[in-house]
């Protein structure tokens, strides 16, 4: 391929909530780590109110600043690849440079994943398979938390220490890498997805035109986690619920959307009356909040927060 057709190797693309610290440390990884990419970076905040979009306006003149006010997605780029690449991040040592250089090397991979560690350094699971209505029963039955036999851990595809190279069907979107070339073919993520579940759409969308999915270990970033998520509380919950839901009324119609919100609230509901009864036999600090939280999560799916089935 003529990569002289693109303006730049890398698009750095980091979405700022409300992290404002964060999102500075986050910036300041990614260009001590270009190494010799000419890389363009950009910033779409969404509304923040704790002056991140200031902040980086300020210390970061290189950065394209983008201020949204309606909370949406992703603005696009002009690079050969784009990185989405979360705020709550640390980029570490070479990555970008080894993601791009084994990119260019595998021209039929429209998607790359590398390690991700918590900030402690241990792994963090990322990759992970689509959240099928059997991937949903298994976690409602709790048992996709036991570690064999391996079918039942099979959508967070537990036991794998992500040691090892392998094709997967979702990368998840803290370090998520893009050929351009492949997405300019596919489209770009479907903003219907507010907060949950666009990552997983998009992965789904590659692999149906023929890109292929791949996680490597060749570097690796740190993952604060859900450093804006954490944020909506309850609300996250449910914002996930109404993202699963839709994703099986995109791609499954609307039998497979009712199955999933059919699913979800046996879910929520179990844990909700699980901690009611925890918190009359234990009554204490944890056992309210957990029921709090499940008690709202429940109110909400049941009031029809959670998307109806409709997919818009």
């Amino acid at each position: 391929m003529n990569t002289d057709v693109y303006a730049h190797d890398l698009s750095v693309v980091i979405i700022s909530f409300n992290t404002i610290d964060i999102t500075r440390d986050c910036l300041l990884s990614v260009f001590e780590n270009l190494g010799d990419l000419n890389a363009q970076v950009i910033v779409v905040d969404n509304d923040s109110k704790d002056g991140s979009a200031d902040m980086v306006a300020a210390e970061f003149p290189q950065v394209e600043l983008v201020r949204n006010t309606d909370n949406r997605g992703f603005e696009l780029s002009s690079g050969e690849f784009v990185l989405l690449l979360n705020s709550d991040t640390v980029v570490l040592g070479d990555v970008l440079e080894k993601s791009v250089e084994y990119m260019r090397g595998h021209p039929k991979v429209g998607v790359f994943g590398c390690r991700v560690l918590n900030p402690d350094r241990t792994m963090q699971p990322t990759c992970f398979m689509v959240p099928s209505l059997l991937n949903l029963t298994l976690m409602t039955l709790g048992l996709s938390r036991l570690r064999t036999p391996e079918f039942f851990g099979r959508e967070r595809m537990a036991g794998w220490e992500r040691d090892s190279e392998r094709e997967v069907q979702v990368v998840t979107g803290c370090y998520m890498m893009v050929r351009r070339e492949a997405m300019d073919e596919v489209g770009w993520l479907d903003d219907s997805f507010f907060f949950c579940g666009e990552e997983t759409d998009w992965c789904v969308r590659f692999r149906k035109a023929g890109w292929i999915i791949v996680f490597s270990p060749i570097g690796e970033i740190i993952h604060i986690g859900n450093a804006s998520g954490r944020r909506f509380e309850a609300r996250r919950d449910l914002m996930l619920t109404e993202g699963i839901v839709r994703f099986h009324r995109k791609h499954s119609g609307l039998c497979g959307a009712l199955v999933a919100k059919f699913i979800l609230l046996f879910f929520v509901a179990s844990r909700m009356l699980l901690w009611i009864s925890a918190s009359v036999l234990f009554n204490s600090e944890r056992t309210k909040l957990r029921r709090k939280h499940f008690s709202s999560v429940f109110r909400g799916m049941i009031q029809g927060s959670v998307a109806s089935g409709s997919g818009k």
